[in-house]
């Protein structure tokens, strides 16, 4: 495969001599010779960037969609107003839509759009339509899954990673938005841009991006190995928990690669020199890689129904996640701190509001994990800081493709204000977990099973509805903020699907 031979070359070619791939800048103009410590996003054709603009535009329906069916979770959990609405199912069906929407299918499209950039640019009509098949199929999985709450919902079942609405109609648009998913990672695997012989800092994106795809390859993987040996007679909730729990842990580091791909990104962009090489950088890549190939492992020695089995994708999560992410959040935070007092681009800013807030709701959700202890509100207080780290990271990263992609530069208080709203929404929300969760108030309950106690256990889930709605206006804010700016050509654009620039 492309994608592991430039890997490989990337790892253990001496650093020397070799042409240096030019980079997409902040403004979208294309620049030679970038210094070794300019961490910018690869270059790209106009084809790749018609492509990278449809995938945007699924993630942003995916925001929507979600933001819709997040107003009716937060209130269903908001004391004095939950009261007002029917709970149990009704909030179960929402959160599980809700959380495909504003994790997989948002992050798929996400990745399309960065992957559709990373890769070889189809130079016949057979090889575009391939290349337009997994965002077809992932579109109308997507649709078919938000549908499948109104049409057929079915039990819902609160599975970790990929909750389910147990239906044929749900469970068919989730198999056609993973068929998408694997055409795109097969795509992205075959066709991938190499490296270089001496790898920059674009290369170490270039790698970087390499890596998240056979991260995901690794997890698709581990979902058919699940769908093959788990007992289908097992309760559906058991079912479902087994069934994603190995793909689930797999995938989470295509995020985590993704989001340092985007904070070097991001913190190159809003003016920081950071002190470390790209060879450093491609080494905390490759330590995360090279942890995603547990998951074979713990698929080969261990029963995926045995506690050793869970455990061992756990251990590898934390140990290659943890020892990736530290040295790369601390030499970010050195170079922003550097940095401070910088006069900034107007469309800097708003990258840098929401690089600092992705590693602020990061940082705390990794923190609020160490606490954890029982089934309690703690716990989606952990997960929603570090995907929300993950989507601020990505809505920067949004941002700074903007020009590349042919569109306005966002700037103006209105995209500045989006990242602080919603990461300071956020942060409310899990500050309010967590305050309930030492009271032992449990996840994934509402209205009157949520047998709230005391007021200190009231106030905490009110807080936690504040910041729900605070980070929901913030989320539809970077929808409006994004779509206006694609509303607005570039001078000399034409939106065409022609020849290479």
């Amino acid at each position: 495969m492309n994608a592991l031979s430039s890997l490989l070359a990337g790892v253990m070619t001496p650093h020397g001599g070799g042409a240096r791939p030019s980079a997409i800048t902040t403004s979208g103009s294309t620049a030679t010779a970038a210094s070794p410590a300019d961490y910018t996003l690869p270059a790209s054709t106009t084809l790749q960037r018609g492509l990278a603009r449809a995938w945007l535009w699924l993630a942003l329906a995916a925001l929507v969609g979600s933001g819709l069916f997040s107003v009716l979770l937060v209130l269903a959990r908001t004391p004095g107003i939950n009261a007002w609405l029917p709970a149990g199912d009704f909030f179960r069906i929402a959160l599980v839509v809700h959380v495909d929407l504003s994790v997989g299918v948002w992050f798929v499209a996400m990745a399309g759009l960065l992957w559709s950039l990373n890769m070889r640019a189809p130079r016949s009509a057979a090889a575009l339509a391939w290349a337009r098949l997994p965002l077809m199929l992932c579109a109308a999985g997507a649709l078919g899954m938000a549908l499948a709450a109104f049409v057929d919902p079915g039990q819902p079942v609160m599975a970790n990673y990929i909750p389910v609405l147990d239906s044929i109609t749900f469970r068919g648009a989730l198999a056609v938005f993973g068929a998408g998913t694997l055409v795109l990672v097969l795509l992205a695997l075959v066709r991938a841009r190499p490296i270089g012989a001496a790898p920059d800092g674009a290369g170490a994106l270039r790698f970087g991006l390499h890596a998240s795809v056979v991260a995901t390859a690794v997890a698709l993987l581990a979902f058919a190995w699940s769908l093959a040996v788990v007992p289908t007679e097992l309760p559906a909730r058991t079912y479902y928990e087994v069934l994603w729990w190995g793909g689930g842990h797999a995938l989470q580091f295509t995020w985590t690669l993704l989001m340092l791909v985007a904070w070097l990104a991001l913190a190159h962009a809003s003016g920081a020199r950071l002190p470390l090489s790209p060879r450093i950088v491609m080494l905390m890549f490759t330590v995360a890689l090279v942890s995603v190939f547990i998951t074979p492992l713990a698929y080969l020695m261990h029963d995926v129904s045995t506690v050793e089995h869970r455990d061992m994708h756990t251990w590898g999560m934390r140990f290659g996640g943890g020892v990736a992410i530290v040295p790369l959040v601390l030499a970010v935070g050195l170079g922003l701190a550097a940095s401070r007092g910088q006069t900034l681009a107007p469309s800097a800013r708003p990258q840098r509001a929401a690089l600092v807030a992705s590693m602020v709701l990061f940082v705390a959700g990794g923190l609020i994990g160490l606490t954890i202890g029982g089934s309690n509100v703690k716990i989606p207080a952990h997960y929603h800081g570090c995907i929300v780290g993950v989507t601020l990271a990505l809505m920067g990263l949004a941002y700074h493709l903007l020009p590349a992609l042919g569109y306005a530069p966002v700037q103006g208080r209105m995209a500045i204000v989006q990242p602080w709203l919603y990461g300071g929404g956020q942060l409310l929300h899990i500050v309010g977990l967590v305050w309930s969760g030492g009271y032992g108030v449990q996840r994934k309950v509402a209205g009157t099973e949520q047998v709230l106690r005391s007021t200190a256990e009231v106030a905490g889930m009110g807080l936690m509805g504040l910041g729900g709605l605070l980070a929901i206006a913030g989320g539809m804010l970077f929808v409006v903020v994004v779509a206006r700016a694609m509303g607005t050509r570039r001078p000399g654009d034409t939106r065409s699907a022609g020849a290479n620039p």
